[in-house]
């Protein structure tokens, strides 16, 4: 049902592209057992008639959990943690990629693999995702002001 509604979002797909998941680091994927982006992408490639092709890009650094941390914090946890699977770099070469992921929060992750795909030269680069986290829920609130606080400072 997912991937029907995120079809549902994508712009005409003329000629070929690439439905490509943001990967999971190789311990992830085996405490998790599965990648849902991959999921998700293989049923977007049956639904358009498009390729999958899960394993081009490979999340080589293992990444701290990414929620609860700002915009920053997530860009700089993801230096250098993707990069292109070389056994199959040739396939990027002026081809047009869907890349799925089920949440974007800050844009850090896609952000880090539209850079790749584009350094390979895809010409085209289309995130697909199911969700997306609002800037404004990724900060962090306020810190509250307890009322010993208050009362501490007054003369």
């Amino acid at each position: 049902m997912l991937a029907r509604l995120m079809v549902a979002r994508l712009p005409e797909l003329e000629g070929d592209w690439l439905v490509v998941p943001v990967p999971l680091h190789r311990w992830r994927l085996w405490q998790r057992g599965f990648n849902q982006a991959a999921l998700l992408a293989r049923e977007i490639a049956r639904l358009t008639s498009q390729k999958m092709v899960p394993d081009i890009l490979v999340r080589q650094k293992s990444t701290p959990s990414l929620g609860g941390l700002g915009k920053a914090s997530r860009k700089k946890a993801l230096s250098g943690a993707i990069s292109i699977n070389e056994a199959k770099a040739n396939r990027i070469q002026g081809a047009r990629v869907i890349l799925v992921d089920d949440v974007l929060t800050s844009g850090a992750t896609s952000d880090a693999c539209v850079k790749i795909l584009k350094q390979m030269g895809a010409t085209h680069v289309v995130v697909s995702c199911f969700a997306r986290v609002l800037e404004e829920a990724i900060v962090p609130p306020p810190k509250r002001v307890t009322p010993e606080a208050e009362t501490s400072g007054a003369t």
